[in-house]
């Protein structure tokens, strides 16, 4: 075993890697005298800068505030084309940008869950049943695989346009929820908002500060153009915009949008007054109330209270040696391709 070890790292440093070279072969060799003739670490699973490329390139992304999705094979029964371990990264639009995880059908459910679950913004577990050589996933491999998808989204921007005790506030309480907080007002002093990632004192155009889906809009402008603003935030298709006013001050600017004729549908968006029923009374309590809502819409809750539900305890019965329940068994080459 050590000479067959000597003369594999002798000829590797002599003639390179071969192109269909695997180093998980070299496993059955000596790994200290591989590791010291190499200089390298032995890589049992894949050359190593396939890693370091899909890292780098989720960096990558991540840097330029982009959402894609990552997806790790976890599990594999059988045969597959994949590896427990392989990974891949899906950009926004389903492309496949490097890694992998699968190939036909099988790379096209991933793609297409891995869509969904950047929209829906929540990981999911799925199956690739690829045993029915008819109707499986992909070419028919005679196995199964678990694949789990997770999204990585860039921080979520809250835009306060306005200033004051309630928008310090929010921005606080926004920056420590994972928020990047951007405050457009011209009398925004940058050292009230020491949370913010940015302090816009005169840019109503919205040059320095885009809405987006990925913006959460709350317009505190003590009714200086916020009829004005609330256009601009609808406009932009903002996921959540809300108005800080009194009931009859949000009244008089919904009718009056409404006279603007801005669609029903539209004004239906608005959040006025803005924030939860808490019964709040001081600035403090408002801006709680209103990051609260905010955090529900995120997450696809209401504002009803907690309730208590049935747990189960009974850890003995479980058969730990199955599959984690996936979210989604795919076992039919029906899922729409993402292109």
């Amino acid at each position: 075993m050590r000479a067959s070890a000597r003369w594999i790292a002798r000829n590797l440093i002599r003639n390179g890697f071969p192109h269909n070279f695997r180093p998980r072969r070299l496993t059955e060799a000596d790994p200290a005298r591989l590791k010291s003739a190499l200089g390298a670490p032995i890589i049992r699973d894949g050359i190593e800068g396939k890693s370091v490329d899909l890292y780098a390139k989720a960096a990558e992304l991540t840097a330029q505030g982009k959402s894609f999705a990552v997806a790790t094979v976890v599990r594999v029964e059988g045969s597959s084309s994949a590896q427990r371990g392989s990974k891949a990264i899906i950009d926004a639009q389903g492309k496949l940008l490097l890694g992998w995880a699968g190939g036909g059908c099988a790379e096209s459910a991933v793609r297409h869950e891995a869509l969904q679950c950047i929209k829906l913004q929540q990981p999911a577990l799925i199956t690739l049943d690829m045993t029915d050589e008819i109707l499986g996933v992909g070419m028919p491999c005679g196995g199964k695989m678990d694949v789990y998808i997770e999204p990585v989204l860039p921080k979520p921007d809250l835009l306060i346009a306005g200033h004051g005790r309630i928008a310090e506030t929010m921005a606080a309480f926004a920056d420590l929820l994972g928020f990047r907080v951007i405050v457009n007002d011209p009398g925004a002093e940058p050292s009230s908002f020491p949370q913010a990632a940015q302090v816009v004192a005169q840019d109503f155009d919205l040059s320095q500060t885009p809405i987006g889906p990925n913006t959460y809009v709350v317009i505190a402008t003590q009714h200086k153009n916020d009829h004005l603003w609330l256009q601009k935030a609808l406009d932009g298709e903002a996921a959540y915009v809300a108005l800080v006013a009194s009931h009859y001050r949000a009244k008089l600017v919904l009718d009056y949008l409404a006279a603007e004729r801005v669609p029903a549908d539209k004004l239906a968006r608005i959040f006025a007054p803005a924030g939860f029923d808490l019964g709040a009374t001081t600035p403090e309590e408002i801006a709680l109330s209103i990051v609260s809502q905010i955090v529900a819409l995120r997450r696809g809750r209401t504002n009803r209270g907690l309730r208590p539900k049935e747990v189960s305890h009974d850890f003995e019965t479980q058969d730990l040696q199955k599959s984690p329940a996936s979210d989604k068994v795919i076992t039919q080459c029906d899922a729409h391709t993402a292109d």
